[in-house]
């Protein structure tokens, strides 16, 4: 007796679909990674005229109808104050210029003291991953976007050198509501170009880049003293 055409089982057809389901979703997120890394390495001689938090922030507005006004322009490295820039490597990331994008001694200090409740003044990203996450992932939370973050930041440190990291990053951290980069915040809360920043206002403007959207730079009196002992520790 022959089986019934009509009535024969239909698993090897749904598996043959699940397989190109999965094989389709393993090409998109092959493609997504290579257009990001390929992004890195465009943004190594291209200013980013726009990144990932900035369109975050945007649609937030948007779906909170609240009004957003972007303050954002790019400037060379050579244009902002050197007391900017080691205000901002001893705030976040003191062994920026000896790790190769990922500090595994600040991220084990960073789970001791989460694991011990106490209060931490960073965590354990460094300026790479925080570039990555700026210019590329947003501010979202999800294994993802870990997982990308993890596999573009040796990219990000090949291809862009220190250098280029500190000037995008200088320019690209969200410094307030609305303002990017070190330019648009030395205008917003001092009136002056970034390259006349004193030690004094770079100590303070480091200091709010942790929560930028709630910190002001003249209430980070603590802080930035903190900021500029380690300024001090390190030869500057």
């Amino acid at each position: 007796m022959t089986a019934n055409p009509t009535t024969a089982p239909k698993t090897p057809r749904r598996k043959l679909s699940l397989r190109s389901i999965l094989r389709g979703l393993a090409i998109a997120i092959v493609a997504c990674w290579l257009l990001a890394a390929l992004t890195l390495v465009a943004f190594k001689w291209i200013d980013p005229p726009t990144t990932a938090v900035h369109m975050e922030r945007r649609v937030e507005a948007w779906i909170h109808h609240k009004p957003y006004r972007l303050r954002y322009q790019f400037v060379p490295l050579s244009q902002i104050s050197p007391d900017m820039q080691h205000a901002v490597i001893a705030a976040e990331d003191g062994r920026f210029y000896e790790h190769h994008g990922f500090d595994w001694h600040a991220i084990e200090l960073a789970a001791e003291q989460d694991e011990k409740g106490g209060h931490r003044l960073r965590g354990g990203s460094t300026i790479t991953q925080q570039l990555v996450k700026n210019l590329l992932l947003g501010t979202s939370r999800s294994y993802l976007r870990k997982a990308a973050e993890f596999t573009l930041v040796p990219v990000a440190e090949l291809v862009l050198g220190k250098q280029r990291i500190l000037e995008l990053y200088l320019n690209e951290v969200e410094w307030g509501p609305g303002i990017y980069g070190v330019e648009a915040a030395s205008r917003a809360y001092y009136g002056k170009s970034a390259r006349k920043i004193d030690r004094d206002e770079a100590a303070r403007l480091a200091a709010i880049l942790p929560l930028p959207l709630k910190r002001r730079p003249d209430r980070m009196d603590h802080y930035s003293s903190i900021i500029l002992d380690h300024m001090r520790e390190m030869g500057w």
